[in-house]
């Protein structure tokens, strides 16, 4: 399995805009959602739900174009807290990964990378 600093080393490597989410208190999904907000420098309105989640992933026009590597450290721990939460952001991120990949239906010159990562 490839570290945090591996994953961000190959990401900045290829011109990618690196934004990790990591920290021992990342034990529920609110806690999280705030995380990936804080991360992504998401707009004030961020409504701190699963549907305003995939909204901003899926937009990220404050950011400058290219690729967003969204890096989770230690995802596993909100999976062992709060499995329904954890499956819920994951297939979030999933989506929106989807959604901003190279045949998505939103790219727009930016593309969104999720790596989990754990430690």
């Amino acid at each position: 399995m490839r570290s945090h600093a591996v994953v961000a080393d190959e990401a900045a490597a290829r011109g990618a805009y690196v934004h990790t989410v990591s920290g021992p208190g990342l034990r529920d999904k609110l806690a999280v959602l705030d995380a990936i907000a804080d991360a992504m420098d998401f707009p004030e309105t961020f409504g701190r739900n699963l549907d305003a989640l995939y909204d901003c992933l899926t937009d990220l026009s404050w950011l400058p174009a290219g690729e967003h590597v969204l890096i989770w450290v230690n995802s596993s721990t909100l999976g062992d807290n709060d499995p329904r939460g954890y499956l819920a952001i994951r297939s979030v991120l999933s989506d929106a990964q989807r959604a901003l990949g190279p045949a998505g239906d939103r790219a727009d010159g930016r593309q969104l990378t999720v790596e989990l990562v754990d430690c």
